[in-house]
C-alpha cells in the first residue's frame, strides 16, 4: 500500500467512534468563488468533515501525497451544484482515524504540478473561470486543541448565512 494513503488513515472505525463521541462535524464551504472557504481546517481523529457545495456548478475533493503527487483513491468525492436557494445543496463527507496533514484540491478548477525540488502542488487549471485560487486546501487532523479551536466560526456551521438554504 502506498504510503500517503496510509497516512491519510482513512477507516469506517474512524466514523463510528466519532459519532460515539458525539463529536459535531465540522464543515467546509464552497461557493461561487471557486474555492474552499475554510482553509485550513482542523479535525480530530475520527471527527466528521462535511464538504458542503453552496455553487451552482458541481466540485471534486480529492486527497494528493505533496512528495510523490499521486492521488487518493479513498478520499476522492465529488458534489453536484445546487440550483439556488430552496434547492438540496449537495455534500460529501469524510473522517480520518490518524494524526497527519492532508492535502486535497477540485480537479474542476486545478491540477497538479511539480514544483522545482519535486514537490507537488495544486495550480489553477487553465481556461477555467474562477478568482485565481488553485481551489486546494489541507486538513490538519489533530487532538491539539489549540489548534482545533483556531477553526473559522463558519466551520460549525452547515450553511453559510446568505448562500443556497442560508
Amino acid at each position: 500500500m502506498k504510503p500517503f494513503i496510509v497516512a491519510l488513515g482513512l477507516a469506517l472505525a474512524g466514523i463510528a467512534s466519532a459519532r460515539a463521541a458525539g463529536m459535531s462535524p465540522v464543515y467546509v464551504h464552497m461557493n461561487g468563488a471557486n474555492m474552499f472557504l475554510e482553509n485550513p481546517i482542523a479535525v480530530r481523529p475520527g471527527q466528521k468533515l462535511v464538504f458542503v457545495n453552496e455553487d451552482t456548478g458541481g466540485h471534486t475533493i480529492i486527497g494528493f501525497s505533496p512528495t510523490s503527487g499521486a492521488t487518493s483513491k479513498a478520499f476522492d468525492g465529488a458534489v453536484a451544484g445546487t440550483k439556488g436557494p430552496g434547492h438540496k445543496v449537495h455534500t460529501y463527507s469524510i473522517s480520518f482515524s490518524r494524526q497527519g496533514i492532508v492535502h486535497y484540491y477540485c480537479s474542476v478548477h486545478a491540477i497538479l504540478a511539480k514544483e522545482p525540488g519535486g514537490r507537488t502542488v495544486a495550480k489553477v487549471r487553465p481556461g477555467v473561470h474562477g478568482f485565481g485560487d488553485p481551489m486546494a486546501g489541507t486538513i490538519i487532523v489533530t487532538t491539539d486543541p489549540k489548534l482545533l479551536a483556531d477553526n473559522p466560526k463558519t466551520a460549525s456551521e452547515k450553511i453559510l448565512p446568505g448562500y443556497f438554504g442560508g
